[in-house]
């Protein structure tokens, strides 16, 4: 009798895993046929636009928003590389977040900066504001000295308070962005009034070479933490965020790149400074209060507006923002609960938000659970050696193809990584991730999720700049690689304070 009930649990098991994967790969599998569907008709509407054409005059003047916490290995390139931006006009806001390295000494010298009386509205919390810069040398440069924060939240808040323009877009100060990306995020606002948030693509910078503010080179990562994070980019930009742009359920910009409309994120109360994923957690926060009350309002996406930012290339910190990303995730769920299966949610309650909290908010625990339940199963002789097999490739398959199938829509469309050995190094990576690396970021997610559950201390961690990519030879370079390494031998320990901003 206990025999039977036993084979019988583990026949459900059986059952409740092949399902799993089938409801998994199968909206892996609809999300990319829509962006192959999608994505080819749009750059192909696209092409006009990226000729080159006289300015209509009714772009509206954009606040660029760059936080900053001991960020000077990158300030310098990234402010130069942001006003070389193609647009008619726009503000450089630099929010220094207390930090404690030299980056105010540099962009004081390099900017000529001198205290500027402002008067600020704050119409979002944050610490106090010490000091408000103006640049001498340019008109558009501001920079906002304020507290430390604690959060990358707190110093976005206070930037929107000082933005002069509309809409703005908050950015890492690590962040490059190419030359047309304003002219490419302002269509949606231009072709329907309604629109409240844009976000854009976001590329990996290691392995790239920046010059004088400009993408000079596009390579590919040499480090294998980097190469991997290629994969998962591409996965979440070209395939999840176009494919839910398509149903109108879009849950997620990214805090490194996106543009907003200054009225309707004051209107939601800003950042929150409490949740590890302040990005999906505004978006979120957005589609509740319109969407619930009724306001017509569109969160777009704009798959060929691109952003290049570097990415953790060390396992301590790609761990930590791992470990935070995933706490931030259920944050978010549980801040915006109301959305999930609400009758007027539509297409984020019933679809993207489901999706988050039990595609990839439970993963962990099912893939592992499914791991160590197959091999005991197997050994205890309740599954066949066929069937553990089975299991294992259905599990190394499954996620090969969702990869290629990223690779796919790179080289047709996009063609990023211009060389052959890249290409191939994309399809050994979509294969190798499946043996290490993906395990182990199930791990550490499941670490999130035990953190979050148990609500111990919320950690946003530092992260160290390599800063390998910014070939300019200026004389501020030797100041800033000293910073990198003193920034490095700072974030190498383990016990990096939980209070600091990065």
């Amino acid at each position: 009798m206990q025999d039977a009930i036993l084979h019988s649990f583990v026949e459900y098991i059986q059952w409740f895993y092949l399902l799993y994967f089938i409801g998994l790969n199968a909206t892996y599998g609809i999300l990319g046929l829509i962006s192959l569907f999608v994505l080819p008709r749009y750059i192909q509407k696209q092409i006009a636009q990226r000729l080159p054409h006289a300015e209509t005059g009714f772009e509206p003047p954009i606040s660029l928003i760059v936080t900053a916490y001991n960020e000077a290995p990158v300030i310098i390139p990234s402010t130069e590389a942001l006003r070389q931006l193609d647009y008619r006009e726009f503000e450089i806001v630099i929010v220094n977040d207390g930090s404690t390295d030299n980056m105010m000494e540099l962009l004081t010298k390099k900017y000529d900066l001198e205290v500027f009386p402002a008067a600020i509205r704050e119409s979002i919390d944050h610490e106090p504001i010490k000091a408000i810069y103006q640049s001498k040398k340019y008109s558009n440069i501001r920079v906002v000295d304020k507290e430390n924060g604690g959060c990358k939240a707190d110093a976005s808040n206070a930037g929107i308070n000082a933005a002069k323009y509309g809409l703005f877009m908050p950015l890492d100060a690590d962040t490059i962005l190419e030359r047309d990306c304003l002219k490419l995020l302002i269509q949606p606002y231009l072709l329907n009034a309604e629109t409240i948030a844009v976000g854009g693509s976001v590329r990996i910078l290691n392995g790239c070479e920046v010059e004088n503010g400009f993408l000079t080179k596009v390579g590919f990562p040499k480090n294998w933490y980097a190469r991997f994070q290629v994969l998962e980019y591409g996965r979440a930009f070209l395939n999840g965020r176009v494919g839910w742009n398509f149903f109108d359920a879009l849950p997620l910009i990214s805090g490194a790149f996106g543009l907003f409309k200054k009225e309707a994120v004051v209107e939601v109360g800003g950042y929150s400074n409490t949740s590890l994923g302040e990005d999906m957690d505004l978006v979120l926060r957005l589609h509740r209060h319109f969407r619930l009350k009724k306001i017509p309002y569109r969160v777009d996406f704009v798959s060929d507006a691109t952003c290049w930012t570097e990415v953790p290339y060390t396992y301590d910190i790609l761990k930590k923002q791992r470990v935070r990303w995933q706490r931030g995730l259920f944050d978010c769920i549980w801040e915006n609960k109301k959305l999930l299966f609400h009758p007027r949610s539509k297409g984020v309650g019933w679809g993207s938000m489901p999706f988050l909290l039990f595609m990839e908010g439970l993963s962990p625990f099912i893939e592992l659970f499914g791991y160590f339940f197959f091999l005991i199963s197997y050994y205890a002789g309740m599954v066949s050696f066929e069937g553990t097999v089975a299991f294992l490739f259905l599990s190394v398959a499954s996620g090969f193809m969702i990869s290629m199938s990223t690779v796919l829509l790179e080289e047709l469309i996009f063609q990023t990584y211009p060389e052959k050995r890249d290409l191939h190094t994309m399809i050994a990576c979509a294969f190798l991730e499946n043996f290490g690396y993906g395990q182990i970021n199930s791990v550490w997610r499941l670490e999130g999720t035990i953190k979050w559950i148990l609500n111990t201390k919320k950690s946003w961690g530092m992260m160290a700049r390599s800063a390998a990519w910014n070939k300019t030879a200026t004389e501020e370079e030797g100041g800033v690689h000293a910073v990198i390494e003193n920034t490095e031998k700072l974030d190498a320990p383990a016990e990096v304070s939980e209070e600091t901003n990065g």
